[in-house]
């Protein structure tokens, strides 16, 4: 009669804590492998997030914004994020190049309106159009092959876009919102500095994913500086920063050297002993006014050197 006790009581324990996981799982919205019947396309970076708890946090990490708000979510997938964000938000629009996505999205949310569904590529979208010209919030988990697009064309629009929560690649996003000095400081550290104060939020595992990338993901915020205008030029200022960063264990008199053609002296200063990675921005932004003054600014460099 005791060995049967005791087997009650073990099988009794055993099923209240697979009651517990499951109530634990169904709170954190975590799914099955195949969400809703939607597969990952590789052509578009596809990951999809599934857990429901990471979602929510995410959309609640837009800090400036209230329920008027205009929002822009760029990839919905199969609406894990989108589902919170339209409780938060009356302006919500997506933006999905995904034509698959874009109909599953339209069957999840049917009271969702369909104007609000952009099927394009978020590349090769007007910005400055998507609210009639009105500046708005840039949310989403990035697809990972244009994540640094993705910011490029944040940083050329500017005035349209005054903060940005996003998912990407670990190792990116530490760059991203980097501080001079450190060792993955680079290109994208700088240009997006340069109008955009970053913060590094919180990390994701890669389990979090269907499929599972390869690598672990980030979530970082970017609010647009107030005085977000760099005090030289927009054009040549990218140049040198990409220039600087093309060698980045050299010293800059070495990799600048192609601005200064016409003055090589003027890399004997002490200053162009440093290498790329101590600068501020408000010290490239110096720079590149010394090499404008100096009449080299019409120097062509490549301009398809990777975003360090």
């Amino acid at each position: 009669m005791q060995k049967l006790n005791t087997f009650r009581t073990t099988c009794c324990a055993q099923f209240n804590l697979v009651c517990f996981f499951t109530d634990y799982f169904k709170k954190c919205g975590i799914a099955s492998k195949k969400i809703r019947g939607m597969k990952a396309k590789k052509s578009f970076g596809q990951h999809f997030l599934h857990r429901a708890d990471i979602a929510e946090r995410i959309a609640s990490s837009l800090t400036l914004s209230n329920s008027n708000s205009n929002v822009l979510e760029i990839g919905p997938g199969t609406g894990m994020l989108t589902q919170y964000l339209i409780k938060r938000f009356e302006n919500l629009k997506l933006i999905e190049a995904d034509n698959d996505m874009v109909e599953a999205v339209k069957n999840r949310f049917p009271k969702f309106e369909r104007e609000n569904i952009i099927s394009k590529d978020f590349l090769k979208l007007d910005l400055t159009q998507v609210f009639n010209g009105e500046t708005f919030f840039l949310i989403g988990n990035f697809p990972y092959n244009i994540s640094s697009q993705i910011l490029i064309r944040m940083i050329d629009n500017v005035g349209c876009v005054t903060q940005m929560v996003g998912m990407f690649q670990k190792e990116v996003a530490e760059r991203i919102v980097a501080q001079p000095g450190g060792k993955v400081y680079g290109v994208i550290s700088v240009l997006v500095q340069a109008h955009y104060s970053g913060e590094y939020l919180f990390g994701v595992d890669r389990s979090s994913f269907n499929p599972p990338p390869n690598v672990q993901s980030a979530v970082i915020r970017l609010t647009r500086k107030e005085n977000n205008l760099l005090n030289c030029d927009r054009v040549l200022f990218r140049k040198v920063v990409k220039q600087a960063f093309s060698q980045r264990r050299k010293m800059l008199r070495n990799t600048l050297k192609p601005f200064f053609q016409n003055n090589p002296e003027v890399l004997s200063d002490n200053y162009f002993t440093k290498r790329p990675e101590v600068l501020s921005v408000a010290e490239y932004a110096d720079l590149t006014n010394r090499i404008e003054e100096l009449g080299n600014a019409k120097i062509i460099l490549d301009e398809n050197i990777e975003l360090e």
